[in-house]
């Protein structure tokens, strides 16, 4: 890119611009190595909603540029049912009824063992968040489902083990790190005098 301006408001925006640039190319870079492990699984490499306050908008871009898909935008995009939702509605049958007496369409439920995939799916979830499965986990938990819900593996996946989880059969993988802790590409911004 060449740019030609006023030196001062060049030298201004210098430093803002290149950290931006930076950050959203290292994070479509960290994306795109995630894609291309996971490639001809099936599996679809998911974002999550760990931005920085007021990137949002601009860091999901950045994931979509690198080939992934984002998660959810806000609280709004889908109803999610954590263990802290669980714990105050007394149990998972309980949290899953109340998100979908809420209206909302897509009900996420997060478990983290295999006995709570019945519970939530009788209650309507119609997508099952696995959190922290092993590959063997995953694998009969996507058995157990069954196609009745949207799969998707979550929790300390990285480069090293996402392609054993995608080959699970699990529909998406979610990345926290992507936003959250993708190294900054190394890009710089030189002048030359005409």
């Amino acid at each position: 890119l060449h740019i030609r301006g006023n030196a001062r408001a060049m030298l201004t925006a210098e430093r803002s611009a290149l950290n931006t640039v930076q950050h959203l190319s290292g994070i479509a870079t960290m994306t795109r190595e995630y894609v291309a492990k996971i490639e001809g699984t099936g599996a679809t490499l998911l974002d999550t909603r760990k931005t920085i306050p007021g990137l949002r908008v601009i860091e999901k871009y950045a994931v979509r540029m690198g080939g992934g898909q984002n998660h959810r935008m806000g609280l709004w995009d889908a109803a999610m049912v954590k263990d802290n939702h669980v714990a105050v509605a007394g149990g998972i049958e309980e949290a899953v009824r109340r998100a979908v007496s809420s209206g909302v369409e897509t009900i996420i439920v997060e478990v983290d063992r295999i006995d709570q995939i019945e519970p939530a799916l009788s209650e309507g979830a119609n997508h099952l968040l696995l959190d922290n499965f092993t590959p063997e986990m995953l694998r009969e938990a996507v058995a157990v489902i069954d196609g009745r819900a949207k799969t998707e593996a979550s929790g300390g996946i990285t480069l090293e083990t996402i392609r054993k989880k995608a080959e699970t059969g699990v529909d998406y993988l979610s990345v926290g790190r992507l936003t959250q802790s993708a190294p900054a590409a190394d890009i710089g911004l030189d002048f030359k005098s005409e």
